[in-house]
């Protein structure tokens, strides 16, 4: 399955619960269309992990995630060897390999004639994929999520690059993997560090920014069917005021979806500032923003109404 056009795109996004936009729709369908990576900015809880997953679900395909941390290195990424496992053949070769030594006189003489024989160890059948292997190996095409690149080291991020150009990995024990089909790549970062301009390249860009009214609200009647309209517009206005306040963590939009399972929870139908201020520490994470936003909604609204 693949997207026909971006309206198809937006389409089938919708269809699986992901409110695009016109911008997001075109970078997925051209992604889609040339297949280059998309390099997704942003924001944190801004929906860049959601929609590699939305897309995974309108293409029906597998969804393989690398997450990210300072210190990655291929090896967590890409493969690693299975040594119990080849301790475990080892014993059970026992005998055999003792008809293979057995005519040589001197340790060196053996380990060199059991050398001869590490390819039978050093094979597919104990190798471990992790992530970036399965993605290039695996028998159907796949959506593979590279999360937070960002968090990693320079190091890593020029190891990307033989992927990302070209869709192969090598392993010096056993050769170049060449995918077997191009997986749908997407590369998130929340601008912990500038990537590189190399690494830029070769990827479609898209910065996914805090939604406008409009798209805030088709999120809300996704994930909250048959919601009052006017409750949803109050709870988006609100939130959206309070992002305009200056914070260290604005509210994103899973906060907001949060929020709003929160108030329907505990029955809270009223956008007040008093419910506002009971119920804030599900939109904001420190005690600093905290305070800002109770001083914001303490002060007498200026049109005399209570609501946010």
């Amino acid at each position: 399955m693949s997207f026909k056009n971006v309206a198809d795109t937006d389409k089938k996004l919708r269809e699986v619960g992901y409110i695009s936009s016109q911008e997001i729709a075109t970078v997925v369908f051209l992604a889609g269309a040339t297949q280059k990576p998309v390099l997704v900015e942003g924001p944190a809880g801004v929906g860049k992990t959601e929609l590699a997953k939305a897309v995974a679900k309108a293409l029906k395909r597998e969804l393989i995630r690398l997450q990210c941390y300072e210190g990655l290195d291929e090896s967590k990424a890409l493969y690693d060897w299975e040594y119990s496992k080849q301790l475990l053949y080892t014993q059970m070769l026992k005998e055999k390999i003792q008809d293979i030594i057995a005519d040589t006189r001197t340790l060196p003489e053996a380990m060199d004639r059991i050398a001869l024989q590490e390819d039978a160890f050093f094979s597919d059948r104990f190798v471990h994929p992790r992530p970036l292997l399965q993605a290039i190996t695996s028998e159907e095409p796949v959506v593979l999520l590279i999360d937070e690149v960002d968090k990693t080291d320079p190091e890593f991020e020029a190891f990307l690059l033989e992927l990302l150009s070209d869709f192969q990995v090598t392993i010096p024990e056993i050769g170049t993997k060449i995918a077997r089909n191009i997986p749908f790549v997407f590369l998130t970062s929340n601008a912990f560090r500038e990537l590189s301009d190399t690494l830029k390249r070769r990827c479609l860009y898209l910065h996914i920014d805090y939604p406008d009214k409009e798209r805030e609200l088709g999120i809300l009647e996704v994930k909250f069917p048959g919601i009052d309209q006017v409750f949803a517009e109050k709870i988006v206005e609100a939130v959206r005021t309070i992002r305009g306040l200056d914070l260290k963590k604005k509210p994103c939009v899973s906060e907001t979806v949060d929020w709003t399972r929160s108030l329907i929870a505990l029955q809270m139908f009223e956008i007040k500032p008093e419910v506002i201020k009971g119920t804030l520490n599900v939109l904001c994470k420190s005690e600093a923003d905290g305070q800002k936003i109770r001083d914001h909604f303490s002060r007498p609204p200026q049109d005399g109404s209570c609501s946010a």
